[in-house]
């Protein structure tokens, strides 16, 4: 049940999806892999929104050169562990909901274990072998698993929902190159609010998902646009008969 101090703080989205919906968020628990230029705004946007239980995991340090785009943490936390950071500002949001701050790094031995019994993994990563791990995981316990990748001014996201749309690796076969790409902040903070509407959408049953469906932003002409994209029956990951050989 929602207290009274929560139908007044959420009172202007319950009118939009009901108490029925705020609930549904109170008590989803959502993990978030990273807490920098995407996890900042995907992270506080669903604190904000009262997602009950959010972990965030991270493993880095906040640096100097983080703070154009990472808005989780200011001047004061650098060299600070981005994970207390980040745990200090959420509870500073919302003190109405639990924030679980890891500081962990995502390998096959635990993500497993980390995700837990989370209801959705949001991929805030900056690398492929990471996502590709995470999103097998979400294939694995059957929980939806919402992508997005930035550089410089262009973003992407989907949202893939098991058994029902492609995977990353339907969509993204090999991984891009390592680099240490460009960025300018106000793209993390496009497609993190992509993410985090898709997760409050997910979790409330509004509106029509991102699945089957990869989001394109171009800020340098504003514009977005919208691929289909469709499973791959040879899918390493989630093709025919894979996903009853992973478990």
């Amino acid at each position: 049940m929602l207290s009274g101090r929560e139908l007044e703080r959420y009172k202007r989205q319950i009118l939009l999806f009901g108490e029925e919906g705020q609930e549904r968020l109170k008590k989803a628990h959502i993990f978030i892999a990273g807490a920098g230029g995407l996890g900042s705004p995907i992270a506080i946007y669903l604190a904000v929104a009262g997602v009950g239980t959010i972990t965030i995991v991270d493993m880095d340090t906040v640096d100097q050169s983080n703070l154009n785009r990472q808005i989780l943490h200011t001047d004061r936390d650098v060299g600070k562990k981005k994970t207390i950071s980040a745990l200090e500002k959420l509870q500073a949001y919302n003190p109405d909901i639990t924030v679980n701050a890891i500081d962990a790094t995502i390998s096959a031995d635990n993500a497993s274990r980390l995700v837990g019994r989370a209801d959705g993994i949001v991929d805030a990563m900056d690398n492929y072998p990471v996502r590709y791990l995470l999103n097998r995981v979400a294939l694995e316990k059957k929980i939806p698993f919402f992508h997005g990748a930035i550089r410089g001014f262009y973003g992407q996201a989907t949202t893939i929902i098991p058994g029902e749309t492609p995977c990353l690796e339907c969509i993204f076969p090999k991984a891009p190159p390592k680099e240490v790409f460009p960025v300018v902040g106000v793209t993390p903070g496009v497609i993190g609010t992509v993410q985090a509407t898709e997760v409050v959408k997910y979790l409330t049953k509004s509106g029509k998902l991102l699945s089957g469906r990869l989001f394109t932003w171009d800020g340098l002409c504003a514009t977005a646009e919208e691929i289909a994209i469709a499973q791959n029956p040879a899918c390493p990951a989630c093709g025919t008969g894979t996903i009853k050989e992973m478990k």
